[in-house]
């Protein structure tokens, strides 16, 4: 590692994670989700997070190759199973109100040549299994952020034009920490001033209220509908203990739920998607009164036909997210193969479950009466990039008038 000063920022780094990430103070349990390459800042996490008072620290490690092993040699019914035991280790989580730091550093093509049935299956089981920590976490009972760390396999991806291993994952490492600010003087206070900005932005499209947003650009014309007492939110969220905390980092987006049965037209991707271990391009999306009833890629069109029959919800949107192309993830030129990194770079929606604070009142709904008011209920939740500097987005309002959203890539 010859990036400058690389021990003090992957502190930095973990500091940041655990104060402006998920805001640990005094009691807090914290369950770091982390592969094993990164140990190094697991170690660094886990010393922040008792350093600002957490109780515990439980780390849950992973593995891309022992889990490429495991997909191509274990039989179906072994990885479509999930041991009653680990699904009370998570009930016991959300009990303690766990504050949950997943560092993501995976091979975007870490599964690729494997039985993809078989993935879809495992995928299906553990959404099922864990559906209680998806709610929990898409209606903010608990904090979370989703965060990445430099591994070798997605650095090649990344920087396949650098010469060495090394080379690249200190690009890629480097480009990390630009992303999240932290060779600004004040990192806490960038993200203090972030969270204020997508806030500010946000307001202004929840005092709208559009019924729906018409999307078009080249192999584009779609309309999402949104629902009534829709929410629009920024960088920052309230935990229920009335914590703020950031889920993404990095973020450049406002996001909300659409009305899932209200989404009709044609919608291209504009970037790569890295799902299940395989790498989708070149995605076409057919909507109908809110569903898939059709969708081709250019590359691993059987991943994305898996994924849309997972479940009910799953053919059906659940996140609409804008962001202006001049963010500066999108301006690095880069693809990241990485969801948290190019979905900040790019409008984008999502495929399954709504998040429930995105809903007036939608954090005390029930499951049902999320559904009835329009947001879409699924084990599953894949956002899919779609924005470029050739996008236009109009809002309608309930009168049928269009405001000016997006012009070319940029808010209006």
């Amino acid at each position: 590692m010859t990036l400058p000063h690389f021990q003090e920022n992957l502190k930095k780094y973990a500091d940041l994670l655990v104060s402006t990430g998920v805001n640990v103070s005094d009691g807090h349990t914290v369950v770091l989700s982390v592969d094993v390459d990164q140990a190094e800042l697991a170690r660094f996490i886990t010393e922040a997070a008792y350093q600002r008072g957490a109780k515990e620290v439980i780390v849950k490690w992973t593995d891309d190759q022992i889990t490429r092993s495991t997909f191509k040699h274990a039989p179906l019914d072994v990885v479509s199973t999930v041991e009653q035991y680990k699904v009370d280790e998570s009930l016991d989580h959300i009990e303690k109100g766990a504050s949950r730091i997943s560092v993501r550093s995976s091979d975007p093509d870490s599964l690729k040549g494997l039985d993809n049935k078989k993935i879809a299956a495992a995928r299906k089981a553990r959404g099922k299994a864990f559906s209680a920590m998806r709610k929990a976490t898409q209606s903010n009972k608990v904090s979370w952020v989703v965060a990445a760390a430099a591994g070798e396999k997605w650095a090649e991806k990344v920087f396949p034009d650098l010469e060495t291993k090394e080379e690249r994952v200190d690009a890629l490492w480097d480009r990390i920490f630009k992303s999240i600010h932290l060779y600004d003087e004040d990192p806490v206070a960038t993200w203090t001033n972030k969270d204020k900005t997508l806030e500010s932005k946000a307001d202004e499209l929840n005092k709208e209220q559009f019924v729906s947003l018409h999307y078009t650009a080249p192999g584009t014309d779609l309309t999402v509908g949104l629902p009534k007492n829709h929410r629009w939110e920024g960088a920052g969220s309230l935990n229920s203990r009335g914590e703020r905390f950031m889920a993404n980092m990095p973020t450049e987006e406002v996001f909300s739920a659409p009305d899932a049965n209200r989404v009709d037209g044609v919608v291209v991707s504009t970037k790569p998607l890295s799902y299940a271990g395989n790498i989708i391009e070149g995605m076409t999306f057919h909507f109908k009164d809110g569903k898939v009833v059709d969708v081709s890629a250019d590359k691993g069109e059987d991943v994305i036909k898996e994924l849309i029959k997972a479940d009910e919800g799953a053919a059906r949107l659940g996140e609409v997210a804008l962001v202006p192309d001049a963010s500066p993830i999108s301006q690095s030129g880069l693809t990241f193969f990485n969801t948290l990194f190019d979905e900040n770079a790019s409008n984008h929606l999502a495929l399954g479950s709504a998040y429930a604070f995105n809903l007036e009142g939608g954090t005390e709904m029930s499951e049902e009466e999320l559904k009835a008011a329009g947001l879409n209920r699924s084990d599953v939740h894949v956002d899919f990039m779609i924005g470029s500097d050739q996008m236009d987005i109009d809002g309608i309002r309930e009168d049928g008038t269009r405001v000016p959203v997006f012009r070319k890539g940029a808010w209006a």
